[in-house]
C-alpha cells in the first residue's frame, strides 16, 4: 500500500502545480492591465484546468488516505 501513498502523493503535488500555473497566468494577465472582456477571457480559459487540478489534488489526497488506513 505504500505505492498508493506514494503514488497519491505524486498526484496531488501535480493538481497543486496546476493550481499554481493557474495563479500565475491570472496574476500575470492582471498586471497587463487588459480590459474586462480580455480579462474575463483569461479567467474562462483558466477555469477548466483550474478544475481539472483541484480534481487532481483531492483525488491525490483519497488515495494517500486510503493507502494510510489499508496500511
Amino acid at each position: 500500500m505504500e505505492i498508493l501513498i506514494w503514488a497519491g502523493a505524486a498526484v496531488s503535488v501535480a493538481g497543486l502545480l496546476g493550481l499554481f500555473w493557474c495563479i500565475i497566468r491570472v496574476m500575470r494577465a492582471r498586471r497587463a492591465r487588459l480590459s474586462d472582456e480580455e480579462l474575463r477571457a483569461v479567467v474562462q480559459s483558466v477555469l477548466p484546468v483550474n478544475m481539472a487540478a483541484l480534481l487532481f489534488s483531492v483525488l491525490g489526497l483519497m488515495m494517500v488516505v486510503v493507502g494510510i488506513f489499508l496500511s
